[in-house]
């Protein structure tokens, strides 16, 4: 591949299924790439796919704006034209549904691991966000499904903050991080290097589990030490000090007061900083 045979492009151009396909080489070479102007959510459409049967490999599908995109626990991922970059991919697993518990944090890795390679540094807040300088930059949504011919499916929802103008800002009710402008200056290359990352992983994970990342997610993991607070709709369930994940995901706490450590499943729960 050289600069001649891929023509330049700016954060601002339309996202291309070429030159994403060119870009992401080889670990890819059998994964379907779309682009589609605007959708209302990538993970619903491929969701329906499967259920339809209509999916015959790894697809990726990217859309340049999304108007109903959702996060973890049935939350709305606000979002602007152009100010974020928005995808989902379905890879099929030859496993059964619950050996896919663990999955957000490998792909957590993976995007940590592709924007350092951007120069980018970035951590991990358990289960599934990814921060920069403490703020939200990425969030990752995975579904799961079997599809009619009990093929098992993950889509993998991600959205990555490229610019977030002062009104979604607003919207959103906390300061979210943004894409450093050299790592979005060409969406294609970005969008590639995570399908090719992923392509890798999932195949990782599908032969290892999520002890092949145990270790990474830890290195990147934004709390570790740190006391925290568990939380379910606003309240505290636990707090203590964050060791980190063990080899099924779970998030180890250690109490204050010497108790032995809390294994927290991942649910709708959130995790915060306790102050003070």
């Amino acid at each position: 591949m050289t600069a001649q045979t891929i023509a330049p492009t700016s954060s601002t151009g339309h996202l291309s299924s070429a030159r994403i396909a060119a870009f992401a080489g080889h670990h890819a070479e059998h994964c379907q790439i779309e682009v589609v102007a605007e959708t209302g959510s990538t993970n619903a459409d491929l969701l329906a796919r499967v259920a339809q049967r209509s999916l015959s490999a790894a697809t990726l599908l990217a859309a340049e704006t999304q108007t109903a995109g959702r996060g973890r626990a049935g939350r709305t991922w606000l979002t602007a034209p152009a100010a974020a970059l928005t995808f989902s991919l379905a890879w099929p697993f030859a496993a059964p549904l619950h050996a896919l518990v663990g999955l957000p944090l490998a792909v957590g890795v993976t995007i940590a691991e592709t924007l350092a390679d951007f120069g980018v540094a970035v951590q991990l807040k358990w289960p599934n966000d990814v921060l920069q300088g403490g703020r939200k930059l990425a969030g990752i949504l995975i579904e799961t499904a079997t599809a009619p011919d009990q093929q098992v499916w993950a889509v993998i929802g991600i959205g990555i903050n490229l610019s977030i103008p002062e009104p979604l800002q607003e919207q959103i009710g906390q300061r979210a991080a943004s894409l450093p402008a050299p790592a979005a200056q060409d969406r294609d290359l970005l969008l590639a290097s995570l399908l090719s990352a992923l392509a890798q992983n999932m195949r990782q994970f599908e032969s290892h589990g999520l002890s092949a990342f145990v270790e990474r997610w830890n290195r990147l993991h934004a709390f570790a030490g740190q006391q925290v607070l568990i939380l379910d709709q606003g309240k505290v369930l636990h707090e203590g000090r964050a060791l980190g994940i063990d080899q099924i995901g779970r998030l180890m706490l250690q109490p204050d007061g010497g108790a032995s450590p809390l294994a927290i499943m991942a649910g709708d729960i959130s995790l915060r900083v306790k102050e003070g």
